[in-house]
């Protein structure tokens, strides 16, 4: 297992050739998941898979990481507005914990507050209907929190 990176800088040092990262939005029914370009500048929204067994989920999202050669998971931490971690931060943080004991893919926490609040108004102004939007709106944040670390990855490019 290899260690946790403790901030998305480990990464920009870590890694730099042509890996894709994966955005995760880990929620209690649903799993969202994005992908990076191999240049890690521009995420898109990838699927959404239905939560099941830990044993489940793991094998899907490792099946998905070596379809696409990921090198690394981005995963959103829910944190509460004052920035501390409540009861699905901590969930999230043991399923990261069981998934590293399964694979050497380092995971790196990424603050998700206000990621799908921000991604449903955007579905809305863009006039997209409630079904719509509740059969996209997982992936789409799990393409929001990639994005993020990718425009901070590229900032420490320079």
């Amino acid at each position: 297992m290899s260690p946790e990176p403790a901030r998305i800088e480990d990464l920009a040092r870590r890694f730099t050739g042509a890996e894709r990262l994966m955005g995760i939005d880990l929620g209690s029914k649903t799993i969202g998941l994005a992908l990076s370009d191999v240049e890690r500048r521009l995420a898109t929204p990838m699927e959404t898979l239905p939560r099941g067994k830990f044993s489940v989920d793991a094998a899907k999202l490792l099946a998905r990481a070596k379809q696409f050669d990921v090198a690394a998971f981005i995963v959103g931490l829910p944190l509460n507005m004052n920035g501390s971690e409540g009861p699905r931060a901590q969930a999230i943080r043991a399923f990261v914990r069981n998934l590293g004991a399964l694979s050497p893919i380092p995971c790196v926490f990424w603050d998700e507050r206000l990621s799908t609040a921000a991604v449903h108004r955007a579905l809305i102004a863009q006039d997209v209907s409630r079904a719509k939007r509740a059969e996209v709106i997982d992936r789409m944040a799990a393409a929001y929190i990639l994005q993020g670390a990718l425009d901070r990855l590229d900032r420490l490019r320079g």
